[in-house]
């Protein structure tokens, strides 16, 4: 299973509609902490639960007092040479459909096109009352406008635009509202325990079905939303790669592997490529 640099890149010339799969191992160096380590084990808190945020004010103001500290982390990140690297192999050909379970942004950034976000943006916000739609950076002023003590402070943050930060009190903080129908704000982001959108899921499962094999890349694919696939490719006899430094779900459906980082092997992909 453990495979070289060339036998990546003869897997992406026999197979000319290779779907891709990226997760959070992807952002790592463009500063944003995954989930795992190489073993697996989750690290830091939990993430936020779905039916918690929904359901429980305190819940609600804790994740937003923690996201108003690590929203700036996200936004300023930029595309790292992994990002920029699969870009370029989809401008040349090399891949076909792209779809990561990352919120952040990055892909398209580095200018890859048509990118599914699995599990939504991060740099959205929707209203579940209305279903209107703002921009992250819009509430991100909100919640500095309503909070001004709380302005400055940062913190690491997670990949689902939470942070790795506890306040002092949460006594007195204020969360952001609908500008427009005075409802309850969400990221427009899956939270764990919450199903991918029906619609987003019937694309995704399209893409896979048109594809002729699929690459893996910084994910241990321990969320179903990504093994899915991997089960899925195995099951029509479609060939998985994977590029990742830790072990992944699907080790033992995978026809290769590079244990290393997205940023390392993907530019020298391209230029071998080339």
């Amino acid at each position: 299973m453990t495979a070289s640099l060339s036998q990546l890149a003869d897997f992406l010339e026999r197979h000319r509609r290779v779907l891709v799969l990226t997760g959070a191992g992807m952002s790592t160096a463009s500063g944003i902490p995954d989930y795992r380590d190489k073993d697996g084990v989750r690290r830091g808190q939990a993430p936020m639960q779905g039916h918690q945020f929904r359901k429980l004010d305190a819940v609600r103001r804790r994740y937003w007092a923690r996201s108003m500290a690590g929203y700036p982390t996200l936004a300023r990140a930029e595309p790292n040479a992994g990002h920029r690297a699969l870009a370029q192999l989809g401008a040349a050909g090399h891949i076909g459909e792209l779809m990561t379970q990352n919120v952040d942004g990055l892909h398209q950034q580095a200018g890859s096109f048509h990118v599914l976000e699995l599990h939504g943006s991060i740099h959205q916000v929707v209203c579940l009352d209305c279903r209107a739609v703002f921009a992250r950076a819009f509430v991100q002023g909100q919640l500095v406008d309503a909070n001004p003590g709380l302005a400055g402070i940062a913190a690491p943050a997670a990949p689902d635009g939470d942070a790795q930060h506890e306040p002092a009190s949460l006594e007195g903080f204020n969360i952001p509202w609908c500008v427009d129908c005075g409802g309850m704000l969400k990221p427009d982001v899956v939270f764990f325990g919450d199903g991918v959108p029906a619609d987003r899921s019937a694309r995704a499962l399209a893409q896979m079905d048109d594809a002729d094999a699929l690459l893996v890349v910084g994910s241990s694919l321990t969320v179903f939303s990504g093994f899915r696939f991997c089960r899925m490719a195995a099951q029509t006899g479609k060939p998985i790669a994977a590029v990742n430094l830790g072990k992944t779900r699907a080790d033992e459906l995978l026809a290769l592997k590079i244990a290393d980082s997205a940023e390392q092997v993907l530019p020298a992909l391209v230029q071998l490529l080339n």
